[in-house]
């Protein structure tokens, strides 16, 4: 058996040196296991329904995400669950759940995640605004771009955008257009060594250095990017005041427009250190203001290592940006068969108003979502299927995007039974009943689309989805 990779000397010494009297309880945590989290989908069900039928022992509620709760050791394999395939929740570290609750997103607002993968902000963000209002967000790294689309498409959220775009083109289409953004910046990963073996192996300090210059570039892009009075989320997962203390100092000496407003300081999370940065020459104006940013330690509460800090844009005059995406009307035999489906199979409406074609794809987008011609948009709205000579064939996110009820042919299993095992694989299933596309569902959740044809339900569930267990 390997032996396992050590945390990197110098941090710890780093580390020992910043916390002082805290060290011995720090560094004793990191010989713990990492937490992990189970965030549920507000907007399928509450966190306590879910709670009444978790298949999985459930800890305590976690103190800063009212939708999430602490799993317990014991859960055996909850990202294979048809639960977490249907989209009822996320797995996320505790800590991380933190960075969208101190954004604090309201229903109806525009709000950027500038670099979103692999979703567990946006789909937070989603839920935070109920659905309601403009949620772009972007990944910069194509690698990165399939775990982003397939987490937004399973949390069935219809006001999100996916684009692949840098932070620089970005703000050169949109400028201050968002009265939220959120920025959660590469790091150096120092708060993830107890999960992620790789980040200690990367971990020196010219990566730290390398990684503040980084974050400096893109804090500046971002701040093109919020309206007056709007705000902008800072966030990282390291401790190093390098890549937190010292990048928002840097950029509030630059940005006058900016200033912090103080987070809470909820139990167990620590207030900004600007004296761990060494500056002699920091005023006490900027002093008060680094301490009211937030960090937390594994020592001091359930997660991982965080820092935040929320800055708002001054108040004046705001860029007036109206401009609809305005494509070209839905041909009369495509209109025709997408209503002829829906009839058939749905038993709800979509506003005309928000249904745009792309080749022969058909999107549900969000409500005055803006033009976005000329960025790489990976994801405009919901996913609601494809037109195929005379007739549409629904699409994956389309049943994700459904509620209990909502479909007027269903094909009903139970979660732990052999027949979802099977649909899960991708194979066919016998199932008597009125032909046409059918949407399989997990207890009653939406899971999946399959079409009956004489007695047997054929597959549709996608195959990059697909569980072998």
């Amino acid at each position: 058996m390997p032996e396992p990779i050590p945390i990197p000397p110098l941090f710890l010494e780093r580390m020992s040196r910043f916390l002082g009297d805290e060290y011995p309880a720090f560094a004793e945590s990191l010989t713990h296991d990492p937490v992990h989290g189970l965030r549920v989908n507000t907007l399928k069900l509450s966190a306590g329904e879910f709670r009444k039928f978790s298949p999985f022992p459930l800890g305590d509620k976690v103190a800063w995400c009212d939708s999430a709760y602490c799993l317990l050791p014991s859960a055996s394999s909850p990202g294979l669950h048809p639960y977490h395939l249907a989209g009822l929740y996320y797995l996320q570290d505790p800590s991380a759940m933190s960075a969208a609750e101190l954004l604090g997103p309201r229903p109806g607002e525009r709000v950027l995640d500038l670099a979103a993968a692999p979703g567990g902000k946006t789909t937070h963000i989603a839920s935070l605004m109920q659905g309601q209002g403009l949620l772009v967000a972007n990944e910069i790294k194509t690698k990165r771009l399939n775990h982003l689309v397939v987490n937004v498409e399973r949390w069935g959220a219809a006001n999100v955008v996916v684009t692949n775009e840098t932070p620089e083109r970005v703000a050169d289409h949109f400028g201050a257009y968002f009265d939220r953004v959120i920025v959660d910046a590469p790091c150096s990963g120092e708060g993830m060594f107890r999960k992620d073996v790789r980040a200690r192996l990367d971990w020196s300090e010219q990566m730290v250095a390398g990684c503040a210059v980084r974050q400096t570039n893109i804090l500046r892009v971002a701040a093109h990017l919020v309206r007056p009075g709007g705000h902008l989320l800072y966030s990282t997962c390291t401790f190093a005041p390098e890549e937190d203390e010292a990048v928002i100092t840097r950029f509030l000496r630059e940005h006058p427009d900016f200033e912090v407003e103080a987070l809470p300081q909820l139990a167990g999370f620590m207030p900004g250190k600007p004296e761990w940065m060494g500056e002699k020459t920091i005023s006490k104006k900027q002093n008060d203001e680094l301490r009211g940013a937030v960090r937390l330690f594994p020592h001091r509460l359930t997660g991982e290592g965080h820092f935040a800090c929320l800055l708002q844009r001054k108040d004046g005059p705001a860029d007036e940006l109206t401009f609809p995406w305005r494509s070209a009307k839905i041909p009369t035999l495509e209109w025709q068969v997408w209503q002829a489906f829906r009839e058939e199979t749905l038993g709800l409406d979509f506003p005309s108003g928000r249904l745009r074609m792309q080749g022969n794809r058909l999107y549900f987008v969000p409500e005055d979502v803006p033009d976005l011609k000329g960025l790489r948009m990976t994801i405009p709205g919901v996913w609601l299927g494809n037109f195929k000579k005379e007739r549409f064939e629904p699409a994956h996110p389309l049943a994700l995007y459904l509620r209990p009820g909502q479909a007027h042919n269903v094909l009903a299993l139970s979660s732990d039974s052999r027949e979802m095992a099977a649909y899960l694989r991708g194979e066919s299933l016998p199932s008597v009943g009125r032909p046409g596309w059918t949407l399989v569902t997990a207890d009653g959740w939406p899971l999946g689309w399959g079409k009956r044809v004489q007695g047997v339900v054929k597959n549709h569930f996608p195959k990059g989805w697909q569980v072998y267990s």
